[in-house]
Protein backbone atom coordinates (compact mmCIF):
# COMPACT_ATOMS: atom_id res chain seq x y z
CA UNK A 1 0.00 0.00 0.00
CA UNK A 2 3.19 2.50 1.06
CA UNK A 3 6.30 1.77 -0.60
CA UNK A 4 9.01 4.68 0.03
CA UNK A 5 12.54 4.55 -1.80
CA UNK A 6 15.34 6.67 -0.67
CA UNK A 7 13.45 9.63 0.54
CA UNK A 8 14.88 12.82 1.50
CA UNK A 9 14.08 15.94 2.41
CA UNK A 10 15.83 19.25 2.63
CA UNK A 11 15.25 22.36 4.30
CA UNK A 12 17.99 25.63 3.79
CA UNK A 13 19.37 27.25 6.46
CA UNK A 14 18.46 31.04 6.58
CA UNK A 15 21.38 33.09 8.58
CA UNK A 16 20.59 36.75 8.64
CA UNK A 17 19.31 38.58 5.43
CA UNK A 18 21.88 36.49 3.48
CA UNK A 19 19.23 33.74 2.80
CA UNK A 20 19.33 29.85 2.79
CA UNK A 21 23.10 29.03 3.36
CA UNK A 22 23.66 25.52 3.24
CA UNK A 23 21.12 22.68 4.20
CA UNK A 24 19.47 21.13 6.76
CA UNK A 25 17.80 17.08 5.94
CA UNK A 26 14.45 16.49 7.95
CA UNK A 27 14.12 13.08 6.01
CA UNK A 28 17.68 10.70 5.34
CA UNK A 29 17.83 8.13 2.50
CA UNK A 30 14.27 6.64 4.45
CA UNK A 31 12.93 3.67 2.58
CA UNK A 32 10.31 1.32 3.52
CA UNK A 33 6.93 -0.46 2.88
CA UNK A 34 3.43 -0.66 4.22
CA UNK A 35 0.91 -3.77 3.44
CA UNK A 36 -2.64 -3.83 2.41
CA UNK A 37 -4.79 -3.93 5.85
CA UNK A 38 -1.44 -3.30 8.49
CA UNK A 39 -1.40 -0.73 11.34
CA UNK A 40 1.75 0.48 11.74
CA UNK A 41 3.45 3.04 13.89
CA UNK A 42 5.86 5.47 13.07
CA UNK A 43 7.71 6.36 15.89
CA UNK A 44 10.17 8.85 16.39
CA UNK A 45 11.30 11.76 19.19
CA UNK A 46 10.19 15.35 18.36
CA UNK A 47 12.20 16.91 15.31
CA UNK A 48 12.72 13.45 13.90
CA UNK A 49 10.91 13.99 10.55
CA UNK A 50 8.09 11.94 11.25
CA UNK A 51 5.32 14.87 10.07
CA UNK A 52 7.93 15.99 7.23
CA UNK A 53 7.39 12.27 6.02
CA UNK A 54 3.43 12.13 6.70
CA UNK A 55 3.04 15.54 4.29
CA UNK A 56 5.30 14.06 1.79
CA UNK A 57 3.40 10.74 1.63
CA UNK A 58 0.02 12.99 1.97
CA UNK A 59 1.05 14.80 -1.30
CA UNK A 60 1.41 17.69 0.68
CA UNK A 61 4.78 18.49 0.52
CA UNK A 62 7.56 17.78 -2.48
CA UNK A 63 10.54 15.85 -1.40
CA UNK A 64 13.66 16.76 -2.36
CA UNK A 65 14.96 12.96 -3.76
CA UNK A 66 13.45 9.02 -3.89
CA UNK A 67 10.11 8.23 -4.31
CA UNK A 68 7.07 7.64 -2.70
CA UNK A 69 4.04 5.34 -4.73
CA UNK A 70 0.70 5.05 -2.88
CA UNK A 71 -1.40 1.70 -3.75
CA UNK A 72 0.99 1.35 -6.95
CA UNK A 73 0.78 5.43 -7.66
CA UNK A 74 4.06 7.35 -7.65
CA UNK A 75 3.08 10.45 -5.85
CA UNK A 76 5.06 13.07 -7.75
CA UNK A 77 3.96 11.60 -11.08
CA UNK A 78 0.17 10.41 -10.67
CA UNK A 79 -0.91 13.10 -7.58
CA UNK A 80 -4.26 12.57 -8.11
CA UNK A 81 -4.90 8.98 -8.07
CA UNK A 82 -2.40 8.72 -5.53
CA UNK A 83 -4.10 11.32 -3.41
CA UNK A 84 -7.70 9.66 -4.05
CA UNK A 85 -6.51 6.39 -2.12
CA UNK A 86 -5.25 8.18 1.05
CA UNK A 87 -7.79 10.22 4.25
CA UNK A 88 -5.10 12.02 6.03
CA UNK A 89 -5.62 13.58 9.94
CA UNK A 90 -2.79 16.04 10.21
CA UNK A 91 -2.22 16.66 14.07
CA UNK A 92 -3.96 20.02 13.63
CA UNK A 93 -6.96 19.63 11.26
CA UNK A 94 -7.84 22.87 9.92
CA UNK A 95 -11.65 22.94 11.10
CA UNK A 96 -14.11 25.96 10.28
CA UNK A 97 -15.44 26.52 14.26
CA UNK A 98 -18.42 28.08 12.63
CA UNK A 99 -19.89 25.11 10.90
CA UNK A 100 -21.53 22.24 11.69
CA UNK A 101 -20.17 18.99 12.29
CA UNK A 102 -22.21 17.19 9.20
CA UNK A 103 -22.10 20.63 7.11
CA UNK A 104 -18.71 20.62 7.78
CA UNK A 105 -18.16 17.39 6.78
CA UNK A 106 -20.85 18.15 3.46
CA UNK A 107 -18.27 20.50 2.12
CA UNK A 108 -15.45 18.26 2.68
CA UNK A 109 -16.94 15.48 0.68
CA UNK A 110 -17.65 17.97 -2.08
CA UNK A 111 -13.81 18.90 -1.97
CA UNK A 112 -13.22 15.45 -2.27
CA UNK A 113 -15.37 15.05 -5.41
CA UNK A 114 -17.76 12.57 -4.33
CA UNK A 115 -20.63 12.66 -6.58
CA UNK A 116 -23.93 14.64 -5.26
CA UNK A 117 -25.75 11.59 -5.25
CA UNK A 118 -23.34 9.53 -2.59
CA UNK A 119 -22.34 12.43 -0.30
CA UNK A 120 -25.40 12.32 2.43
CA UNK A 121 -24.56 8.66 2.93
CA UNK A 122 -20.93 9.15 2.90
CA UNK A 123 -20.88 11.84 5.55
CA UNK A 124 -23.60 9.32 7.20
CA UNK A 125 -21.15 6.30 7.15
CA UNK A 126 -18.01 8.81 8.54
CA UNK A 127 -20.06 10.12 11.03
CA UNK A 128 -21.41 6.56 12.70
CA UNK A 129 -17.35 5.42 11.97
CA UNK A 130 -15.69 8.34 14.18
CA UNK A 131 -18.87 7.68 16.28
CA UNK A 132 -19.80 11.42 16.41
CA UNK A 133 -23.54 11.13 14.83
CA UNK A 134 -24.95 12.95 18.35
CA UNK A 135 -22.96 16.50 17.28
CA UNK A 136 -23.81 16.13 13.25
CA UNK A 137 -25.62 19.43 13.83
CA UNK A 138 -23.57 20.89 16.70
CA UNK A 139 -20.98 23.83 15.96
CA UNK A 140 -17.51 23.00 16.44
CA UNK A 141 -16.65 25.66 18.09
CA UNK A 142 -19.03 24.06 20.51
CA UNK A 143 -17.27 21.14 20.57
CA UNK A 144 -14.64 19.56 23.27
CA UNK A 145 -10.84 18.85 21.94
CA UNK A 146 -11.63 15.03 21.95
CA UNK A 147 -14.88 15.72 19.41
CA UNK A 148 -13.06 17.88 17.25
CA UNK A 149 -10.42 14.99 16.78
CA UNK A 150 -13.08 12.79 15.57
CA UNK A 151 -14.18 15.39 13.53
CA UNK A 152 -11.06 15.16 12.12
CA UNK A 153 -10.59 11.30 11.83
CA UNK A 154 -14.06 11.08 10.07
CA UNK A 155 -12.95 13.92 7.41
CA UNK A 156 -9.98 11.29 6.84
CA UNK A 157 -12.41 8.20 6.47
CA UNK A 158 -14.44 9.95 4.00
CA UNK A 159 -14.90 8.32 0.83
CA UNK A 160 -13.61 4.95 2.75
CA UNK A 161 -9.91 5.76 1.69
CA UNK A 162 -7.73 2.43 1.74
CA UNK A 163 -5.18 4.37 3.29
CA UNK A 164 -5.83 6.43 6.20
CA UNK A 165 -2.69 8.60 6.90
CA UNK A 166 -3.14 9.88 11.07
CA UNK A 167 -0.54 12.30 12.41
CA UNK A 168 -0.14 12.40 16.49
CA UNK A 169 -4.16 11.55 16.59
CA UNK A 170 -4.37 11.99 20.33
CA UNK A 171 -2.58 14.60 20.82
CA UNK A 172 -3.77 17.17 23.80
CA UNK A 173 -6.60 14.38 24.41
CA UNK A 174 -7.71 13.39 28.16
CA UNK A 175 -7.62 9.51 29.25
CA UNK A 176 -10.65 9.12 28.48
CA UNK A 177 -10.44 10.18 25.26
CA UNK A 178 -7.69 9.20 24.21
CA UNK A 179 -9.03 5.22 25.13
CA UNK A 180 -11.89 6.25 22.73
CA UNK A 181 -9.83 7.16 19.60
CA UNK A 182 -7.28 4.09 20.27
CA UNK A 183 -10.73 1.41 19.77
CA UNK A 184 -11.72 3.88 16.70
CA UNK A 185 -8.07 3.13 15.18
CA UNK A 186 -8.21 -0.56 15.95
CA UNK A 187 -11.70 -1.40 14.17
CA UNK A 188 -10.56 0.48 11.45
CA UNK A 189 -7.70 -2.22 10.93
CA UNK A 190 -8.72 -4.24 7.91
CA UNK A 191 -10.87 -2.67 6.16
CA UNK A 192 -8.35 -0.17 6.25
CA UNK A 193 -4.60 0.40 5.89
CA UNK A 194 -3.56 3.02 8.94
CA UNK A 195 -0.22 4.61 9.11
CA UNK A 196 0.23 6.14 12.19
CA UNK A 197 2.70 8.67 13.76
CA UNK A 198 3.11 9.34 17.02
CA UNK A 199 5.89 9.19 20.03
CA UNK A 200 3.71 8.29 22.56
CA UNK A 201 4.51 4.92 22.74
CA UNK A 202 1.46 3.37 24.88
CA UNK A 203 -0.16 4.59 21.66
CA UNK A 204 1.55 2.20 19.42
CA UNK A 205 1.69 -1.01 22.11
CA UNK A 206 -2.65 -0.65 22.19
CA UNK A 207 -2.93 -0.15 18.32
CA UNK A 208 -0.35 -1.42 15.99
CA UNK A 209 0.89 -4.55 14.53
CA UNK A 210 4.16 -3.18 13.35
CA UNK A 211 6.49 -0.05 13.93
CA UNK A 212 9.36 1.84 12.46
CA UNK A 213 11.25 4.00 14.50
CA UNK A 214 13.03 6.99 12.96
CA UNK A 215 15.51 9.22 14.12
CA UNK A 216 17.59 11.78 12.87
CA UNK A 217 15.35 11.45 9.81
CA UNK A 218 16.84 8.23 9.55
CA UNK A 219 14.79 4.71 9.99
CA UNK A 220 16.73 2.94 12.88
CA UNK A 221 14.74 0.21 13.07
CA UNK A 222 11.24 -1.37 12.06
CA UNK A 223 9.37 -5.01 12.60
CA UNK A 224 6.73 -6.34 14.86
CA UNK A 225 5.92 -5.03 18.57
CA UNK A 226 7.61 -8.08 19.84
CA UNK A 227 10.32 -8.23 17.57
CA UNK A 228 11.44 -4.24 18.33
CA UNK A 229 11.36 -5.40 22.51
CA UNK A 230 13.66 -8.30 21.90
CA UNK A 231 15.86 -5.81 20.12
CA UNK A 232 17.15 -4.61 23.82
CA UNK A 233 20.36 -4.78 25.07
CA UNK A 234 19.07 -4.64 28.84
CA UNK A 235 17.96 -8.16 30.20
CA UNK A 236 15.19 -7.59 32.88
CA UNK A 237 13.11 -9.13 35.43
CA UNK A 238 10.20 -8.90 37.37
CA UNK A 239 9.76 -10.07 41.10
CA UNK A 240 6.92 -10.33 43.19
CA UNK A 241 7.63 -10.11 46.74
CA UNK A 242 6.49 -9.41 50.18
CA UNK A 243 7.44 -7.04 52.23
CA UNK A 244 8.00 -2.86 52.34
CA UNK A 245 7.86 -0.88 48.92
CA UNK A 246 11.19 1.64 49.63
CA UNK A 247 13.45 -1.57 51.27
CA UNK A 248 12.39 -3.55 48.46
CA UNK A 249 13.90 -1.53 46.14
CA UNK A 250 16.76 -0.73 47.79
CA UNK A 251 18.18 -4.44 48.25
CA UNK A 252 17.55 -4.29 44.59
CA UNK A 253 19.51 -1.82 43.16
CA UNK A 254 22.69 -2.49 45.68
CA UNK A 255 22.84 -5.84 43.97
CA UNK A 256 25.72 -6.06 41.78
CA UNK A 257 24.38 -5.69 37.76
CA UNK A 258 21.37 -4.17 38.38
CA UNK A 259 20.90 -0.74 36.71
CA UNK A 260 17.42 0.84 38.22
CA UNK A 261 14.71 -1.19 39.96
CA UNK A 262 10.70 0.18 40.37
CA UNK A 263 8.26 -0.99 42.38
CA UNK A 264 4.34 -0.98 42.52
CA UNK A 265 1.56 -2.60 44.53
CA UNK A 266 1.00 -6.15 43.15
CA UNK A 267 -2.62 -7.15 41.91
CA UNK A 268 -2.37 -10.17 43.90
CA UNK A 269 -0.69 -8.22 47.00
CA UNK A 270 2.65 -7.85 47.73
CA UNK A 271 5.05 -5.37 45.59
CA UNK A 272 5.45 -6.28 42.12
CA UNK A 273 9.13 -5.59 41.48
CA UNK A 274 10.73 -4.57 37.75
CA UNK A 275 14.37 -4.82 37.82
CA UNK A 276 16.69 -3.46 34.61
CA UNK A 277 19.70 -5.34 34.32
CA UNK A 278 23.52 -4.13 32.98
CA UNK A 279 23.21 -4.19 28.95
CA UNK A 280 26.58 -6.33 29.33
CA UNK A 281 25.21 -8.41 32.04
CA UNK A 282 23.71 -12.42 32.97
CA UNK A 283 20.29 -11.83 33.55
CA UNK A 284 20.52 -15.49 34.78
CA UNK A 285 23.03 -14.63 37.42
CA UNK A 286 21.80 -11.82 38.32
CA UNK A 287 18.20 -12.76 39.14
CA UNK A 288 19.86 -15.27 41.48
CA UNK A 289 21.62 -12.85 43.11
CA UNK A 290 18.76 -10.71 43.83
CA UNK A 291 16.57 -13.31 45.15
CA UNK A 292 19.08 -14.61 47.61
CA UNK A 293 19.93 -10.56 48.28
CA UNK A 294 16.09 -9.89 48.99
CA UNK A 295 16.07 -13.79 51.15
CA UNK A 296 18.87 -13.19 52.98
CA UNK A 297 17.18 -9.47 54.00
CA UNK A 298 13.65 -11.30 54.94
CA UNK A 299 11.97 -10.38 51.80
CA UNK A 300 9.02 -13.24 50.73
CA UNK A 301 9.77 -13.70 46.87
CA UNK A 302 6.03 -14.91 45.79
CA UNK A 303 7.45 -15.15 41.85
CA UNK A 304 10.10 -14.68 39.72
CA UNK A 305 10.03 -14.29 35.97
CA UNK A 306 12.07 -12.92 33.04
CA UNK A 307 10.42 -9.35 31.91
CA UNK A 308 10.53 -8.38 28.61
CA UNK A 309 11.63 -4.69 27.65
CA UNK A 310 9.57 -2.42 27.46
CA UNK A 311 9.10 -0.24 24.31
CA UNK A 312 9.79 2.86 25.96
CA UNK A 313 13.43 1.08 26.58
CA UNK A 314 14.03 0.06 23.17
CA UNK A 315 13.23 3.50 22.22
CA UNK A 316 14.87 5.36 24.29
CA UNK A 317 18.06 2.52 23.23
CA UNK A 318 17.57 3.06 19.54
CA UNK A 319 16.81 7.23 19.76
CA UNK A 320 18.88 8.67 22.33
CA UNK A 321 22.30 9.02 20.59
CA UNK A 322 20.42 11.31 18.09
CA UNK A 323 17.59 12.48 19.42
CA UNK A 324 19.46 16.02 19.87
CA UNK A 325 20.88 16.20 16.88
CA UNK A 326 17.54 15.31 14.97
CA UNK A 327 15.69 18.21 16.54
CA UNK A 328 16.74 20.85 15.17
CA UNK A 329 16.05 19.10 11.64
CA UNK A 330 12.37 19.12 11.55
CA UNK A 331 10.41 22.87 11.25
CA UNK A 332 7.42 23.39 13.16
Amino acid sequence: MIEVSHLSKSYGVFQGGRGARGAQKAVDDLSFHVDRGEIVGFLGPNGAGKSTTLRILAGFLGASAGRVRIAGHDIAEEPQRARAQIGYMPELSPLYPEMRSGEYLMFRAELKLIPRAKRRAAVAKALSQARIEDVERVMIGHLSKGYRQRVGLADALLGSPPLLILDEPTAGLDPNQIREVRELIRGLGGEHTVFLSTHILPEVEATCERALVIAGGRLVAEGSIEALRARSRAPSARIVARGERAAIVAIATSVAGVNSASAEPATTGGVALTVDFAADGDGAAITEALVAALVGAGVGVREVASHGASLEQVFTELTDTRADAASAREPA
